[in-house]
């Protein structure tokens, strides 16, 4: 239906930067508020070398806070852990052991935020409520022989 030309075109509702860029556009601010701060990809996980199938554990990084899920020294984590990875646009489509609810990877997916994504709902405390996070669930790898570490694993697809 064409509008009325008497009547103004109204403009376009202003989207958020997730909605309008690709993961390459963003700049490191944007990058990093994507990060739901769920502290799932702290995790430490196997991968069965025959299947490519990764089993999580509740053991986390070291530099994990476990209560408020984040890095406890987030600039250096690469050098102190050097497993630690630095994400990328380019390879969130192979990285298959992110968690199906990781925003990178569902954006990367063509899918949206969830709604109890920080960006979406404005609380940073709504990834906590919803279940999705590590918190009161995970612990650190300060407490645990590493052979034990299989002890803990997850049973189910994070």
């Amino acid at each position: 239906m064409k509008p009325h030309p008497m009547r103004p075109i109204p403009p376009a509702i202003d989207q958020p930067f997730w909605k309008t860029m690709a993961l390459e556009q963003m700049n490191r601010e944007q990058w990093e508020s994507l990060c739901d701060g769920c502290g799932r990809c702290c995790l430490q996980k196997f991968q069965d070398g025959k299947t490519g199938k990764v089993t999580y554990t509740w053991v986390s990084c070291y530099l994990l806070d476990v209560q408020a899920c984040s890095c406890g020294d987030y600039g250096n984590r690469t050098t102190l852990v050097p497993g630690c990875l630095v994400l990328t646009a380019e390879q969130i489509p192979r990285l298959r052991w992110l968690p199906r609810t990781c925003a990178y990877r569902r954006l990367s997916a063509g899918k949206e935020l969830a709604a109890w994504h920080p960006l979406v709902s404005k609380d940073p405390e709504s990834v906590h409520r919803a279940g999705i996070s590590v918190r009161d669930k995970a612990i650190s790898e300060v407490y645990v022989h590493p052979e034990d570490v299989d002890f803990y694993a997850i049973g189910y697809r994070l």
